[in-house]
């Protein structure tokens, strides 16, 4: 995949003119200031008491649309590499700067404008612009969602003017923002996604479009079209500034310009200033939905001239509780995206750059995003719309201050009715949330909410996407129309609280912690396994920002002698953590009162310590783990799926399952079903089939299949099941085992005494020492790898999983990928992670651990002490092995290769470094 994030920015060195004409004697005329601008840093303030708007003395040229860091202005970073929390916060900006800078540029206005509106686009500014034309200040404006828009009809003659606009980046309401205590330096504090450095950075510029535009006084404007699915309808309104609805026509056409609708508009009314009628909808209209991505162009034209929108003929709604679309059950297989364009540092303007975002989330099954805490240029929205893409955004808003500043809440109320305002048309545009995970007055949100609902149906609202605060985050608020959260009053929705406390069962869902919730429910932000840095990602960072935190990490391995390791540890942690994102998704999809799911998510997170959660990089290319293909197996629109009760099987039992499918595809009438049950040498060992009827929803128990476990030999399994005539298939391992008898042998000592290890050592002994866990130095096992980040949450057993030598003759009788699987699970749960930094040891089972620290992790290692050789292991492989097959196993095999003549430890370390590992 090509990288889809590198910089777009479309320079043109000329100011271009371009005409034109739509119907009547309406002339639409624009003039693109996108080029060569005049810049001066202002970090002062004393631009306006200079009348810097008047000239920019001492200045230098900048290419706009851009920003400062683009041109490398601002402060040079001296940062270097290390492992500390600065460095380890997020990706490190080259240059930086906070406050204003004024920027200016000569434009001629031609003559066929005299007497026309004339408005000044600026489609994305952080935060504050102020506007001066031949040094007149014309008024100032500020949003974080979208274009600030300046009437310049009274200053802009013919003939040559000059335009300046003071921007300000610094942070106008900071009470929209949560502060993040675990970093330093100030400016990386603040962690909404709408003005941060966590994700985008807080730069200061010009994105996007920056153009004059001029049309006639009368020319209608705010055209919005509402679907009545229902009725078959569509609702129209526009605004006028004068009366000229005496002669109102309405046109529809396709996404090829063929003509759908022309008609003359004789039923309307008018209300202060907007015109509103209604029409019946074609019969052969389409609706929009992520399977017909149906887009059709409205012009409305009156005396005034014309006005046009694209639209999507389409209805949500919350039917009992069931998230629908057209009438028709959706499910939300989403991520989130958090403005992560690691080249730039802001998000694309184009909609080129967001098609081919979508079409690598649609690769992976996807077809949701949530715009985390902030939202989306214009160009986002267009290309969800072609594709089909549902989307959720938020107002620039992560706060545990909600209500406590009025002007703040005033600003937030004009960014919602921006939001609704410039995006309310686009199908695409399905949900929306006041913000991320607030807290405060909840009354100040449920108000907010309500206004929304009331001002405009086309989406569903919500206060907040999940909360901390208590009971707001265990049930939906007063005007919720949908619910996102991570646990009920009940319990658990997500994986997170559960995986490493519970052993791993295939036959759980999450209906019992949520089904008396009576609206649609989305679980929040489920996933954060973290994975370990690719350095192989270094090269990749062209642009504005460096990535000193994967430096600091390669550094540290180099010192360590781990190098060489680092591609192993990111493939291995990546492993462990596909296998989590994938029961995460199936216990989601097992549930019939889910709506759906949020990933945090697909990709990597640079920001809050670094959280490298995804299993793409943050460049959206993947990391070599797992393709699209294979996710989607487990992630899209048709589903097969299997509740069976546990991943490990002994010899005797039975392996019992039950095959569902969720379907949010079509109805199927009479599909066939095929499944079977495989060796890893692709013998079948059972199989069959069955015809069966698929609804849209939740079909579960379809059949049940049973195979009695006989094997004399430890294996892997998979469990296979498709539907005939699809690309749609799953599969899922397990692992069974045979009886083992463990017997002992005069020629190995089996003992969990350090001291009885070491007599045995000293007289040239072979010695399998597996203390107790309590008389170990080291980390707490866990089979989970690192949550989010060992930066932004230190205070968790920081390792990610195992790194196997699968091949290595004592795990002959083992069966073992080279990462972890789920028969590890009680294994490394009753075990501790041992720290061999000062020992020359080459671990057989070696944890990895995290990037933070970065110590040489080992459960099993094997070694010449003294005249003796050691197998030692801090897995418990003593205790209760009846009723754990697994951990008998592995210390079956374990013993079979300490008989053998193949154990022949090639590492040494001495009495001493053996004592090292041992609680005194």
């Amino acid at each position: 995949m090509q990288n889809i994030l590198s910089p777009s920015i479309g320079i043109v060195l000329l100011i271009s003119l371009v005409f034109l004409t739509s119907c009547g004697n309406d002339v639409h005329d624009t003039i693109s200031l996108s080029g060569e601008w005049s810049v001066r840093l202002d970090s002062t303030g004393v631009g306006e008491q200079e009348n810097w708007a008047n000239g920019l003395k001492q200045a230098n040229s900048i290419m706009l649309p851009g920003t400062l860091d683009d041109a490398g202005m601002g402060k040079a970073s001296t940062l270097e590499p290390a492992l500390n929390n600065i460095v380890l916060s997020s990706l490190n900006r080259k240059h930086e700067y906070y406050g204003k800078a004024w920027y200016q540029k000569e434009v001629e206005i031609p003559e066929n404008w005299k007497d026309k509106n004339i408005t000044l686009e600026l489609e994305r500014v952080l935060w504050e612009s102020k506007v001066y034309v031949d040094g007149t200040a014309i008024g100032t404006r500020e949003s974080l969602v979208g274009s600030h828009v300046y009437d310049l009809s009274k200053a802009l003659t013919p003939g040559n003017h000059t335009i300046s606009v003071r921007v300000d980046n610094s942070d106008q309401y900071p009470n929209i923002n949560v502060l993040g205590n675990k970093y330093p330096d100030e400016a990386d504090k603040e962690m909404a996604h709408g003005y941060t450095n966590h994700t985008q950075i807080k730069w200061n510029g010009i994105l996007g479009n920056i153009v004059l535009s001029s049309s006639e006084k009368s020319k209608p404007k705010n055209l919005h079209i509402y679907s009545d699915i229902s009725n078959e309808s569509l609702d129209i309104q526009f605004e006028q500034t004068v009366d000229n609805s005496d002669k109102i026509k309405i046109e529809i056409e396709d996404s090829e310009g063929n003509s759908i609708v022309s008609s003359n508009i004789v039923d309307y009314e008018v209300e202060d200033g907007v015109v509103k009628f209604s029409i019946s909808a074609p019969k052969d209209f389409k609706k929009w939905d992520e399977f017909s991505p149906t887009i059709y162009n409205v012009k409305v034209t009156d005396l005034g001239g014309t006005t046009s929108a694209g639209f999507g003929y389409r209805n949500i709604s919350k039917n009992n509780g069931v998230l629908e679309l057209n009438n028709h059950r959706i499910f939300l297989r989403g991520n989130l995206e958090c403005v992560i364009f690691p080249l730039t540092g802001y998000p694309p303007m184009k909609k080129e750059e967001w098609s081919t975002l979508i079409s690598q989330a649609k690769n992976y099954g996807l077809n949701h995003l949530r715009f985390h805490s902030w939202c989306p240029p214009k160009a986002a929205f267009e290309a969800a719309d072609e594709a089909g893409f549902y989307l959720q955004v938020e107002l620039p808003h992560w706060s545990l201050k909600v209500g406590e500043d009025k002007k703040t809440t005033d600003f937030l109320y004009a960014e919602a009715e921006k939001m609704l305002r410039d995006y309310g048309n686009h199908p695409s545009f399905i949900m929306m949330a006041m913000g991320n995970e607030l807290e405060g007055d909840m009354a100040v949100l449920n108000d907010m909410t309500a206004a929304l609902k009331a001002e405009d149906g086309r989406h569903l609202y919500a206060t907040t996407s999940f909360s901390f605060q208590k009971p707001s985050g265990t049930r939906p608020e007063p005007e919720d129309e949908f619910f996102i959260a991570q646990w009920t009053d009940k319990g658990w929705i997500r994986g997170q609280g559960i995986f490493n406390s519970q052993s791993p069962r295939f036959d759980q869902d999450f209906s019992e912690n949520m089904s008396h919730i009576d609206i649609p429910v989305v679980s929040h932000e489920i996933g954060q396994y973290s994975v370990y840095p690719d350095l192989s990602e270094i090269k990749k960072y062209t642009g504005v920002l460096e990535p000193l935190n994967f430096i600091a990490v390669k550094n540290d391995l180099e010192e360590k002698g781990l190098l060489q390791l680092s591609d192993q540890f990111t493939n291995a942690s990546g492993n462990l953590a596909a296998i989590l994102y994938k029961e995460e998704i199936e216990r989601a999809l097992k549930t019939e009162e889910f709506d759906g799911f949020q990933l945090l998510q697909l990709q990597d997170f640079p920001g809050q310590g670094t959280a490298l959660v995804g299993l793409l990089n943050a460049f959206w290319e993947s990391k070599g783990v797992i393709s699209g293909k294979e996710f989607r197996e487990f992630n899209s629109e048709v589903v097969p799926l299997i509740r069976f009760e546990k991943a490990v099987y002994k010899s005797g039992e039975t392996f019992e399952a039950t095959l569902e499918v969720a379907n949010f595809f079509k109805r199927f009438e009479n599909q066939k079903i095929l499944w079977s049950i495989s060796n890893l040498q692709g013998e079948t060992l059972r199989e069959g089939n069955f015809n069966t009827k698929l609804d849209i929803g939740n079909n579960k128990e379809l059949k049940k299949i049973d195979f009695p476990i006989q094997t004399e030999r430890a294996q892997k399994l998979k469990i296979s099941v498709a539907l005939e005539g699809t690309n749609f298939k799953n599969s899922w391992p397990i692992w069974i085992y045979p009886e083992v008898e463990i017997n002992d042998t005069k020629d190995i000592i089996i003992t969990s005494s350090f001291e009885e290890a070491n007599d045995a050592l000293e007289k040239g002994s072979k010695v399998f020492l597996n203390p107790k866990l309590e008389n170990i130095k080291g980390i707490t096992g866990r089979f989970v790898p690192v949550f989010w980040s060992p930066v932004h949450f230190p205070d968790q057993p920081g390792t990610m999983g195992l790194l196997i030598d699968k091949e290595h003759a004592a795990l002959k009788d083992f069966p073992t990928a080279s990462h972890s699987e789920w028969h590890w699970w009680d294994l490394t749960i009753k075990s501790k992670s041992i720290i061999l930094d000062d020992m020359d040891i080459k671990p057989i089972v070696r944890v990895i651990d995290n990037f933070v620290t970065n110590h040489s992790l080992a459960n099993v290692f094997e070694a010449k002490v003294g005249e003796g050789s050691l197998l030692f292991t801090s897995i418990d492989l003593m205790n209760d092995l009846e009723n754990r097959p697994v951990a008998k196993q592995l210390k079956f095999s374990l013993i079979e290769y300490m008989k053998s003549n193949d154990f022949s430890p090639e590492s040494t370390i001495d009495k001493t470094s053996l004592d090292s590992l041992k609680v005194n």
